[in-house]
């Protein structure tokens, strides 16, 4: 029996697995790969590409070490879940009118992961995928800080209704919406659409707050 593969959503358990009620959480920062881009993400070819272009390079440096490039503090792990940062450039930002959205999607990577092996997992897709535009890409620390997150369980257009609790905790604790400076809307995708049933699927929803 071979070492059983670190899963970071079991690990960290705060960070992935919340209830399903709003709960306040200061977030680390994590190193991530992230591709930006606009739009709404239904039918966008843009968002299938930074999706594919993500997990091409996460299954890449997850496999480095059977390509003769291990790194150092190498561990075998599952890859992260996809997740999502979403704004607009001006106005409140509502989940109906999704055209002038901007979007990073991204996946965190484990602390081993520097640049120099994510170039080298830049080039070993390219061999395999040259229609992935891999520059695109970028390696880099994100720190959220203080938010408030909840389990969204359920199809992505009921998600409204999930937020309504949390902006009534907000109101409830004294916090501030961190959308209104510069924060950024964060879902973390825990069910794969293709093969769940929409009422199964489970979302991270998590919103930057700041204290009044």
């Amino acid at each position: 029996m071979g070492e059983k593969a670190f899963d970071f959503k079991r690990a960290y358990k705060d960070l992935y697995m919340p209830k399903d009620e709003p709960e306040l959480i200061e977030v680390p920062s994590m190193n991530f790969l992230m591709v930006d881009g606009n739009g709404d993400p239904n039918n966008n070819p843009e968002f299938r590409q930074a999706t594919e272009l993500l997990y091409g390079l996460s299954y890449a440096i997850k496999m480095s070490r059977k390509k003769g490039r291990q790194p150092e503090g190498y561990f075998e792990y599952v890859v992260p879940p996809l997740e999502g940062l979403w704004w607009i450039e001006e106005g409140a930002f509502s989940f109906e009118k999704r055209d002038n959205w901007k979007w990073t999607l991204m996946i965190r990577q484990p602390d081993f992961v520097d640049d120099e092996l994510v170039q080298w997992a830049k080039a070993e897709l390219e061999k395999k995928k040259p229609e992935l535009a891999v520059h695109k890409a970028r390696f880099e620390t994100f720190y959220e800080g203080l938010c408030v997150q909840i389990m969204h369980t359920g199809p992505y257009a009921t998600e409204p209704e999930t937020m309504k609790k949390v902006e009534a905790f907000l109101l409830e604790h004294g916090l501030k919406d961190g959308l209104t400076s510069g924060g950024k809307h964060h879902e973390i995708y825990l069910s794969d659409p293709r093969k769940c049933q929409p009422e199964s699927m489970k979302t991270v929803l998590r919103h930057p707050v700041k204290q009044v």
